[in-house]
């Protein structure tokens, strides 16, 4: 899916092309429901979230306010979308619960590190996931941010970080993973 979206450029979205339009609404539709499962709203309100990322992206785009991408199209609605699904927890009075998943702190996102202190305080867990997760080398934190907060999967890592297979991205993504649980484990007990 990554690779057909790689070949639609913002030029040929803003001639107005019903069909990739289409094509970048679908593609993305599914892969953005299950990452935004992982916190909590219902259904109906992660279709919402996703439904108001795309409205949000076709206006940027047809609108000229987004000229150029630094990251893939995917990756630049689940940024919009990260942003309302905090806004709609917000306002429902949500917090992030406590376990011991990456997809709940954004460690290398900065943004994202700034909404969350100033909407709410850590919990006990969070605050061991956030500093064991930033003592692990630049690689493991960039494979398991994308994995499990970006909810990109193994093909794509294996794809935008040149690996050489998906068992490379999967045995690394296991490391990475022991060393965070040993360490916070460590730290625990």
């Amino acid at each position: 899916m990554e690779n057909i979206q790689a070949e639609i450029t913002l030029e040929d979205l803003r001639k107005g092309s019903d069909d990739l339009l289409k094509r970048v609404y679908e593609s993305n539709r599914l892969k953005f429901l299950n990452y935004a499962r992982r916190y909590n709203l219902s259904e109906e309100e992660n279709i919402d979230v996703y439904q108001d990322a795309y409205v949000i992206f076709y206006d940027n785009v047809m609108s000229g306010k987004l000229e150029s991408l630094t990251s893939s199209i995917s990756t630049y609605l689940f940024s919009i979308g990260k942003y309302l699904i905090f806004d709609k927890m917000r306002k429902n009075k949500k917090v992030v619960s406590g376990d011991y998943d990456l997809s709940r702190v954004a460690e290398v996102d900065e943004e994202v590190n700034t909404f969350e202190m100033e909407k709410q305080s850590l919990t006990t867990e969070q605050e061991l996931l956030k500093k064991h997760f930033g003592s692990l080398g630049d690689k493991c934190q960039e494979l398991l941010t994308l994995f499990y907060y970006r909810g990109f999967t193994i093909q794509e890592i294996m794809e935008a970080k040149n690996y050489n297979s998906e068992n490379v991205v999967k045995s690394a993504k296991s490391r990475c993973m022991k060393t965070l649980r040993e360490k916070i484990q460590a730290n625990t007990y």
